[in-house]
């Protein structure tokens, strides 16, 4: 099994719930990472004007670059789910490494200056996980935009759709996303 997460695009308001909602069940510090982030994407002049969001975190990618670029096996991906963890206590830290950030095509994984810039990302809300409950930013979301679960069980409801406005689907990656982008969306190269 392979957990996943849905993106709605067409639902999105770019209003940061989920980011919110993450840092605040992490106790991220605001200033410093974000293991959820939304981008705007905006598009055309005025009074022809486009603006789309993408809210992303780590994509738990069933080939993940960021694992077998990391030289402490700090990286790790469970079995059991196909969440991909970060271990501080391995972790070499940003004065020294920094190989998995670079890795990951969609730069996920980020240092905390707080601890040691040690590295960390998402990891699927497993307390929550555990608990029988779904992520965070995905409960907090009051658009209803973002869904999660066994990426089989996300295909069979929502399609197969692999990509959205300003998203670049890594083939080699093959991260663990599914979407409902916006009709007309421009595909990113």
């Amino acid at each position: 099994m392979q957990m996943a997460f849905f993106f709605n695009q067409t639902r999105c308001s770019g209003c940061l719930t989920c980011v919110v909602a993450c840092r605040q069940w992490h106790s991220i510090d605001r200033e410093r990472t974000s293991w959820r982030r939304v981008e705007t994407i905006e598009e055309g002049s005025f009074p022809d004007l486009r603006v789309s969001f993408l809210s992303l975190s780590c994509l738990h990618c069933e080939n993940c670059p960021c694992i077998p670029s990391c030289p402490s096996s700090a990286m790790t991906k469970r079995e059991q789910d196909g969440i991909v963890l970060v271990d501080p206590q391995k972790c070499l830290g940003g004065s020294t490494c920094g190989h998995c950030r670079k890795a990951c095509p969609y730069a996920m994984p980020q240092f905390n200056p707080n601890q040691d810039c040690k590295m960390e990302k998402c990891n699927f809300c497993l307390d929550r996980l555990a608990q029988g409950r779904r992520p965070i930013c995905v409960e907090a979301c009051p658009m209803g935009a973002l869904d999660s679960g066994p990426f089989d069980e996300l295909s069979k409801g929502y399609g197969a759709n692999r990509e959205a406005e300003g998203f670049r689907f890594s083939e080699k990656a093959n991260p663990s996303i599914l979407f409902k982008g916006k009709d007309g969306y421009r595909r990113v190269k």
